[in-house]
């Protein structure tokens, strides 16, 4: 592993300030379980790491009454598949987290390092697309917020510009009759990526009552999914990662 500079920010503005400053140069590191490896195998080499650890504002996991849930990008996959309000309100979310790695891995793992990473074994990213979530991304030129559905772009390839940084998840309310699931094919049954992963959310609504007492119609329902699957490895190799 070649040397780097080695960058402790504590705030999202001191992030903003050393990505404008180093560009592409510059890796952002949370938990490291997708860059340590890609750096110590040579697949990256930056010249400077910005460990995100120390930035309190990107370690909040919190339900927002009447608006869903906001999920800051260093929030561990273990933190999600032990949240309470997460576990019971987004299954499909929580299943997803318990499934990165094991609970080792899943104690540094964060959402914002497995949407990032961009690979397509990403657990969290069918939950999150299925869901409708939207990312809260921040820049010196201001904040915008992207649909899950558009922050990937390709294999290991996002939306995100390098001097970018990915601050939050916003997962809106669901309704009172709403469900969801994650479900993924491994090779092996511990401990292995997804070679394809199926996230669904559906949710009842009553269709429009009759007139004059008259029953109302039956259930409607409005569901949503998403897939991810990992490419051959000659797909990833020909793109460079």
């Amino acid at each position: 592993m070649r040397r780097f500079h080695l960058a402790l920010p504590r705030s999202i503005d001191d992030c903003l300030k050393l990505l404008a400053e180093r560009g592409s140069e510059a890796k952002l590191v949370a938990g490291g379980t997708d860059l340590l490896p890609q750096m110590k195998n040579g697949l990256l080499k930056p010249a400077a790491v910005v460990d995100l650890s120390g930035v309190a504002d990107l370690r909040a996991l919190r339900r927002q009454d009447g608006s869903g849930l906001r999920v800051g990008a260093s929030v561990t996959a273990r933190e999600i598949e032990l949240d309470s309000y997460t576990r019971s309100a987004y299954p499909a979310l929580a299943e997803s987290g318990a499934l990165v790695g094991s609970v080792q891995i899943r104690n540094l793992a964060t959402v914002g390092g497995n949407l990032c990473n961009a690979a397509p074994s990403a657990d969290m990213a069918p939950p999150l697309m299925a869901l409708e979530a939207e990312a809260v991304i921040a820049s010196p030129r201001g904040r915008r917020r992207v649909p899950m559905s558009a922050f990937f772009t390709g294999v290991r390839r996002t939306v995100l510009a390098p001097d970018e940084l990915l601050v939050e998840l916003l997962v809106p309310a669901l309704g009172p009759r709403s469900g969801g699931q994650y479900l993924r094919h491994t090779p092996r049954r511990e401990l292995d990526i997804a070679v394809v992963g199926v996230a669904s959310q559906v949710t009842l609504t009553d269709g429009p009552s009759r007139s004059r007492g008259r029953r109302s119609s039956p259930s409607r329902r409005r569901g949503r999914s998403a897939i991810s699957a990992a490419p051959p490895i000659s797909a990833v190799t020909s793109s460079g990662s």
